[in-house]
């Protein structure tokens, strides 16, 4: 899959293509319908699927200070918009001089004279251009003076993620932001994952038995709620189940939050520089302080065996 960081990455000569434009954040599932619907369309024409998508999220443009936490970063929607069979990803620079392109000139710099949009397939709510002024019917209508058809998809699949409410970025952050990695699973089809690199910590928990992976989040990353987890710490090429805290360490009187991975049953590991990811799989309990360190190791025994005994059941599951 090819990826362009801006307007003038797109190859001379590109032909026409299937487009859908959108923060795509997590990819989720309705994500997915639309995605894959452009996809379907672009097979079906033997022509390119391209997604079009931003950086930085346009709302920390328009209203700094309210970026909301991500679920994915963008290497990350551009891997998962790969395994959807999309051809191209373009990231667009979103500043404020782009933020004040009129619908019509959007349309013109990006969909014509560039990408050569053949269809254009968006959600209901689509909304772009200067002050959110374009929707699709805007789009639509465009689209007769640009030689393009619009396919508006229905992106609203619901569950019993957030008591039956349409899945969205929204309500994933909201489940996140609970600890529900049930539910959040639900809406992304997959666990929610947070990525970084493996940074020195105090080593407080190779101290005590448990050495743990400190990982250094992306900004904006959008965190689970304090408490354990069990999951899968991603590191050069392998998946291992994991322990995983999230909070401030309140036994040792901690101020910063943080995010550590216990690679279950592994010995001498050095991630120390690395780029990792980690998978939220289940939550196993709040974050708590004990009366004493013998309290508390009894206490990461039985998470860890949790943890085991859960990511061993999901993965035979999956085999």
């Amino acid at each position: 899959m090819q990826r362009w960081r801006g307007l003038e990455d797109i190859p001379e000569g590109w032909g026409r293509s299937v487009v859908t434009i959108g923060s795509y954040d997590g990819v989720h599932r309705g994500h997915q319908l639309i995605i894959g619907r452009a996809v379907a369309r672009a097979r079906e024409l033997g022509i390119p699927a391209v997604v079009v998508t931003f950086d930085p999220h346009p709302s920390e443009v328009v209203r700094p200070g309210t970026h909301p936490p991500l679920l994915a970063a963008h290497h990350r929607r551009a891997e998962l918009m790969a395994e959807l069979g999309v051809d191209a990803v373009l990231i667009l620079p979103f500043t404020k001089e782009f933020s004040k392109l009129s619908p019509a000139d959007f349309v013109v710099k990006a969909l014509v004279d560039k990408l050569h949009a053949k269809v254009v397939v968006e959600g209901p709510n689509f909304r772009f251009g200067h002050k959110a002024a374009g929707n699709v019917g805007t789009l639509a209508e465009l689209g007769e003076t640009y030689d393009y058809e619009v396919e508006v998809i229905d992106l609203y699949e619901r569950g019993e993620a957030g008591g039956g409410e349409p899945f969205s970025s929204t309500l994933t952050r909201r489940l996140v932001a609970a600890g529900d990695m049930a539910g959040a699973r639900e809406v992304l089809g997959r666990p929610h994952r947070v990525e970084g690199v493996v940074v020195r910590g105090a080593q407080r928990g190779r101290e005590l038995g448990y050495p743990t992976a400190n990982v250094e989040t992306l900004p904006h990353t959008a965190i689970p709620a304090d408490g354990v987890y069990a999951g899968w710490l991603h590191a050069d090429g392998e998946a291992m189940p994991a322990a995983i805290s999230v909070g401030t360490n309140p036994q040792f009187d901690g101020k910063v939050r943080t995010v550590e991975a216990y690679a279950i049953d592994r010995v001498g590991l050095d991630l120390y520089g690395l780029h990792v990811a980690v998978d939220f799989l289940a939550y196993l309990r709040g974050q708590e302080k004990f009366e004493t360190l013998d309290a508390l190791l009894e206490r990461m025994a039985v998470d860890v065996k949790q943890a085991r005994e859960l990511v061993a059941a999901e993965d035979e599951a999956g085999a």
